[in-house]
C-alpha cells in the first residue's frame, strides 16, 4: 500500500517546537498510531522507520517525533526528563486529535514504552499500548551512565557519553526517572501488548514480566526471540509491526474495511468518485488510482492533495516534461528540472492585468529551477520553452466546459 508522508512541527512541552513525521495510507487509515522512540534515540532510527511503514502497509497511520533537544526538535536535551518526555507525548497526541484524529494506539521503544504507559491514563480514546524491550520503571536507564552518577549528584551535573555522543544531564533529570514506578499500571485502561526479546543484553526480560503483572487484562505477552535491543534486523522490525497490527484490530474498531470498487474507464478519462460523503475523493484513469482531499483544518481528512494543488501540479509536471523533452532532443547538459508553483487571487488595485468586467483575477507563480552547465541563451531558451507545455496552453485558452447528468 502506497504511503502519504508529511512532515509536522507542533509546540512541545516546554515550550519550544518538535519535529515530526506522520506516515498516513493511501486509503483512510484503520487507526492512527503514536511512536515513541527509544532514550536519547530520534524517530529516524532505523527500527522506528520500519515499523512505522509496515504497519502503513497494514493500514494503521503512524505519527512519530524527535522528543525535546533531540534529532531535529529545538530544545535542550539537559531541561529534559522523564516527566518533560511524556509531556510532549501528550502534546503530540493532542496534535493529532486536532488535526487528523485522536491516536487509538500507542507504541513504544525502550524508554519510549515506558513513556507510552504513562502517558495512556492521560489521553482519551487510546484503545491499545504497546511496548518494545521497554524497562518496567524509568530508572533503569541509570545503568548507561552509572559511572557519572556521584559527579552529577554533587555537581548538579555532569557531561555523559550515551551511544557514542555527549549529553549534558542534570541532577533533576535522575531524581524524575528515580520518581517512576509501576504502580499505575493497575490502573491502565487500555489492552497492553508487552514485546521484549528474551536475549536483550540492553532490557533484560524480567522488565516484561514486571510490566505484565502489574498490569490487569486485557494483556498479551510476545516474544521476540534472537532479536536484539534495536531491532538492528529488519526483519525482526517487520514481524513486530505485523503482530502489533493483527493485535490492535481486536481491540480498535475498523470503520474503513469495504474495499474500493474499481471502476472501469476509458483512456483518456478522469472519474472522480466520493469516498467518505464528505471531502475525500477517489480518482480513477485507466490505469492509476489515487485521492484528492482537503487539510483537516477545513474539515477534510488530508489523505490527499487540494483541488488546486491537483491544478498546480498538472501544470507543474507538464512544464517539466516539456522542457526536458527539448533539453534531451537538443542534448543539451541539462542535470535536473524543477518547477515549484502557487495560487493566489489579485484584486483590481492590485492587479495590473484587472478591468470592470475582471474585477480580479487568478493568478498562477511559477518558478523553474534548471540545474546544469548552459549558456545564458540556452537558459532563456528553456523558460520560453515552459510557456508551450500543452496545459500552460490550455490553461491560457478559452475553455468551455459542458456539464451534464449522467443518465439512470
Amino acid at each position: 500500500m502506497a504511503s502519504i508522508k508529511t512532515k509536522v512541527v507542533f509546540d512541545g512541552s516546554l515550550g519550544v517546537k518538535l519535529a515530526g513525521l506522520l506516515e498516513m495510507p493511501s486509503q483512510p487509515p484503520l487507526a492512527y498510531a503514536l511512536f515513541a522512540h527509544c532514550f536519547t534515540c530520534g524517530k529516524d532510527i532505523a527500527a522506528a522507520s520500519r515499523i512505522s511503514r509496515e504497519l502503513v502497509a497494514q493500514g494503521i497511520a503512524v505519527f512519530r517525533f524527535d522528543f525535546t533537544g533531540l534529532g531535529n526538535s529545538d530544545g535542550d536535551f539537559s531541561n529534559t526528563n522523564f516527566t518533560s518526555n511524556v509531556q510532549d507525548l501528550i502534546a503530540a497526541a493532542k496534535h493529532l486529535e486536532e488535526h487528523y484524529e485522536s491516536p487509538s494506539l500507542l507504541i513504544g521503544h525502550s524508554l519510549g514504552g515506558t513513556a507510552v504507559l504513562n502517558a495512556a491514563g492521560k489521553l482519551n480514546g487510546v484503545r491499545g499500548v504497546v511496548t518494545i524491550g521497554s524497562p518496567a520503571e524509568a530508572d533503569h536507564v541509570l545503568h548507561q551512565f552509572a559511572c557519572d552518577i556521584d559527579n552529577i549528584e554533587r555537581d548538579g551535573q555532569a557531561e555523559v557519553t550515551l551511544a557514542g555522543r555527549k549529553f549534558n544531564i542534570r541532577k533533576q533529570f535522575i531524581d524524575d526517572l528515580r520518581s517512576n514506578s509501576v504502580q499505575h499500571l493497575a490502573s491502565l485502561k487500555s489492552a497492553l501488548l508487552v514485546m521484549h526479546s528474551p536475549t536483550d543484553n540492553v532490557v533484560a526480560i524480567d522488565n516484561a514480566e514486571k510490566i505484565y503483572v502489574a498490569a490487569k487484562h486485557p494483556k498479551s505477552f510476545v516474544s521476540l526471540d534472537n532479536a536484539d535491543h534495536l531491532l538492528s534486523n529488519k526483519q525482526d522490525s517487520k514481524y513486530v509491526a505485523a503482530t502489533i497490527a493483527a493485535w490492535a484490530l481486536r481491540y480498535i474498531p475498523n470503520t474503513n474495511t469495504a474495499p474500493t470498487a474499481i471502476p472501469s474507464v476509458e483512456k483518456g478519462h478522469v472519474i472522480v468518485s466520493e469516498k467518505d460523503k464528505v471531502f475525500t475523493q477517489d480518482i480513477f484513469t485507466h490505469s492509476h488510482h489515487w485521492l484528492a482531499d482537503e487539510p483537516a483544518t477545513v474539515g477534510g481528512a488530508n489523505l490527499g492533495p487540494d483541488p488546486y494543488a491537483h491544478l498546480l501540479a498538472a501544470l507543474g509536471a507538464c512544464t517539466s516534461m516539456t522542457m526536458r523533452m527539448y533539453a534531451n532532443r537538443k542534448k543539451w547538459p541539462v542535470d535536473q528540472v524543477s518547477v515549484e508553483l502557487s495560487h493566489n487571487r489579485e484584486h483590481g488595485e492590485d492587479c495590473a492585468n484587472c478591468d470592470e468586467q475582471h474585477p480580479q483575477i487568478d493568478v498562477i507563480n511559477r518558478t523553474v529551477t534548471i540545474e546544469g552547465d548552459l549558456t545564458d541563451e540556452q537558459r532563456q531558451r528553456m523558460i520560453e520553452i515552459a510557456d508551450r507545455c500543452p496545459v500552460h496552453k490550455t490553461l491560457h485558452g478559452k475553455i468551455d466546459i459542458r456539464t451534464t447528468a449522467a443518465s439512470h
